[in-house]
């Protein structure tokens, strides 16, 4: 009772345009209320903005249909070129987890200030891109908004009174927009992964900016990718990907499991064939990683060993 009047104390507290859609409780890391004396700290200066053309190499590139082959040249010159992208949202990623675990009003400050060096260059917002460019954008857009959330719903809110939050959420919106118009109107052939990693980064916006268009299209999306879910648990569209089959279904259910948790937050009703779908397909991860065999079955490829990760590079 204690945990849901706090919840509910957060949502009246909040300013309307954020309140109109909540994270899963257990989304927040919540400061221990016996705090320890901070240690020092000085936030590091923000990794450089990037406000270029997000056109970057595939590690796959020059791989057959199944992109199952790896470049590692490609690879190189893709990690050089996002460096700075990446380091952003390890420091975010960071300092959100820090924040969660002491309540240090300067490490809240040091993510906002970071976000905020990026928010006024308008970094990422280059409508010049290519298919992995568009994924970076909405891998960043993922990170941002879900280390946003552990301050904006924290006890204490961090972000109140705070002169740059205002601008942030602004850029944060105008990344979704573009997420938006990079990943929609795709035929269902090729609405894979990807889509369902837009759709993720895009529902923790709408609860970021209380927008209700990213809300719905989030939405949208989960109930079409469990709508993909075939009678045996497996996505139809990432068994392409043949020798990497079973790598790619874990990665795919990611988003979808923060889908889930976010909708079921929010008082979405997911259908039964879908909660059915759901559970098909989370019996399917877990089985073909204790036991690949279905999947090199079903692709007739032996599956590469793989090391889960929240977002590995294109």
């Amino acid at each position: 009772m204690v945990r849901y009047s706090l919840w509910l104390l957060l949502a009246v507290a909040l300013p309307a345009a954020a309140a109109h859609y909540l994270p899963p409780p257990d989304f927040i890391r919540t400061p221990p209320a016996a705090r320890a004396q901070p240690a020092d700290f000085t936030c590091p200066a923000a990794p450089a903005p990037f406000r270029g053309e997000l056109v970057f190499r595939s590690k796959y590139e020059g791989s057959d249909a199944a992109r199952a082959t790896l470049n590692k040249e490609a690879l190189a010159a893709y990690r050089q070129a996002t460096r700075n992208i990446t380091a952003t949202q390890k420091r975010v990623t960071a300092l959100a987890a820090r924040y969660g675990k002491a309540g240090d009003k300067r490490v809240a400050d040091c993510l906002v200030s970071t976000l905020y060096a990026w928010a006024v260059q308008d970094a990422l917002t280059s409508t010049i891109t290519s298919h992995t460019g568009k994924a970076v954008r909405k891998w960043a857009l993922a990170s941002f908004t879900s280390a946003w959330l552990q301050l904006q719903f924290a006890p204490g809110l961090p972000l109140n009174g705070n002169p740059q939050a205002a601008e942030v959420e602004r850029w944060l919106s105008a990344l979704a927009t573009l997420t938006v118009s990079d990943w929609a109107d795709l035929p269902r052939e090729k609405i894979n992964n990807h889509s369902y990693w837009a759709a993720s980064a895009l529902m923790t916006t709408a609860v970021v900016t209380g927008r209700e268009d990213l809300f719905n299209r989030a939405v949208a999306m989960l109930r079409t990718a469990l709508s993909q879910v075939d009678e045996n648990g497996f996505l139809p569209n990432e068994l392409k990907r043949k020798s990497r089959a079973l790598a790619y279904h874990d990665y795919a259910l990611q988003p979808l499991v923060t889908l889930v948790r976010f909708a079921k937050a929010n008082q979405v009703r997911l259908t039964p064939e879908e909660n059915r779908a759901f559970a098909r397909l989370v019996a399917r991860v877990r089985a073909g990683k204790a036991d690949p065999a279905a999947f090199r079955e079903k692709t007739g490829s032996e599956q590469e060993p793989f090391t889960p990760s929240p977002r590995p590079s294109p």
